[in-house]
């Protein structure tokens, strides 16, 4: 969970930097890639974590 934290946070600062400062487009693209990569190890780790899981005894 800390990496995508650590992920995210790096995604949304190159977003807002490269979104005010003129010129920074490269910043933005790199930030809004990051963003994505961020989402899929989320949701391969939630998929992952699901399919662990054994039947429950009722």
């Amino acid at each position: 969970m800390a990496l995508f934290l650590i992920l995210l946070g790096s995604a949304i600062a190159l977003i807002v930097i490269g979104a005010v400062v003129d010129g920074m487009m490269y910043l933005l693209s790199t930030g809004v890639l990051l963003l994505v990569v961020a989402v899929m190890y989320l949701l391969v780790r939630s998929i992952r974590h699901s399919r662990r899981r054994g039947p429950t005894a009722f």
